[in-house]
């Protein structure tokens, strides 16, 4: 299964690449160039077992990466988060520690992945947490920009969701993301997919509401992008993701009581669905927050 693995990745490195190849419109710029060198030297020096790129693999290989992918970004429509709006990128990764962490404060309770090869001392520890989980929001928009900058999703009929749906929306995502603090602990390990659409479903209603940035907003205009980009970004990202964490020592196993005898690389099978709810909750949780915060939107948003 390893070898499935491997090759669904680098089937969408491929994909990304070869449409980059097609649409880009100017050079790729040097910190581009920047972020591939990084990754390539990290994937080396990862299997010559060198320390510390071993322990620190994994946000490594994704600065490398948002180096990159901003840059295609940049070189295919003219306007990048990075190149353009850089304090809105650093804001992005740093809303990335504390969005991450309330995952994790589920998890305590479902107790669905456990980390192994953390460094003994605490802030070498630390360390790591807060760099790999600054890269998880600021990874999914990456991609999902470069995806939307192809323009593969043209605008379709507008659709309008009715109040009645959205309150329903409401209450069900509520449910979702009680169910699993409500329901007694041998249940509750099984019940983390309630928790990967529970947010969109609770706040993308709320945030429509408000005047922010939503889906339901997008599908009233006429607009699909945004979602079918941000779905395939979470496709994408997952096989980067349990990629890199395969090799790396410091790194998460998943200990959730099914499948767990068909797995590609940590990940049984059918998890990997569901990154892609999980790339749409990082939307709506990340507007939801720059919008309480009222620390503005990121470009692309409005």
């Amino acid at each position: 299964m390893t070898q499935l693995g491997i090759a669904i990745t680098f089937a969408n490195a491929l994909l990304l690449g070869l449409a980059f190849w097609r649409r880009r419109r100017s050079r790729l710029r040097s910190y581009g160039w920047i972020g591939l060198a990084i990754l390539l030297l990290a994937e080396g020096l990862l299997f010559l077992r060198l320390w510390p790129v071993t322990l620190y693999f994994t946000p490594i290989a994704w600065t490398g990466y948002l180096l990159l992918v901003d840059a295609m970004v940049l070189a295919v429509s003219g306007t990048s988060r990075l190149h353009h709006a850089p304090r809105t990128f650093l804001l992005t990764a740093v809303l990335s520690i504390p969005l991450w962490l309330i995952f994790e404060a589920y998890n305590l309770r479902l107790a669905n992945w456990t980390y192994v090869g953390l460094p003994s001392n605490r802030a070498a520890a630390w360390l790591g947490y807060a760099w790999s989980f600054a890269t998880i929001t600021p990874a999914i928009f990456e991609t999902a920009d470069l995806i939307e900058a192809f323009g593969w999703f043209p605008t379709a009929r507008p659709v309008k969701i009715s109040t009645a749906a959205q309150n329903t929306m409401i209450g069900f995502g509520a449910v979702c993301l009680l169910a699993p603090l409500l329901a007694p602990e041998r249940i509750a390990t099984y019940l983390f997919g309630p928790v990967w659409v529970g947010f969109v479903l609770l706040l993308d209603p709320i945030n429509h509401r408000l005047g922010r940035a939503s889906l339901i907003r997008d599908f009233a205009e006429g607009r699909r992008s945004r979602l079918y980009s941000l779905l395939l970004s979470g496709w994408i990202c997952a096989w980067f993701w349990e990629f890199w964490n395969y090799w790396a020592e410091a790194k998460w196993h998943y200990i959730f009581p099914i499948w767990q005898h068909h797995k590609i690389f940590e990940m049984p099978v059918l998890g990997y669905l569901g990154f892609l709810p999980f790339a749409l909750e990082c939307f709506v949780m990340y507007v939801t927050a720059v919008s309480l915060l009222q620390i503005g939107s990121p470009p692309r948003w409005d």
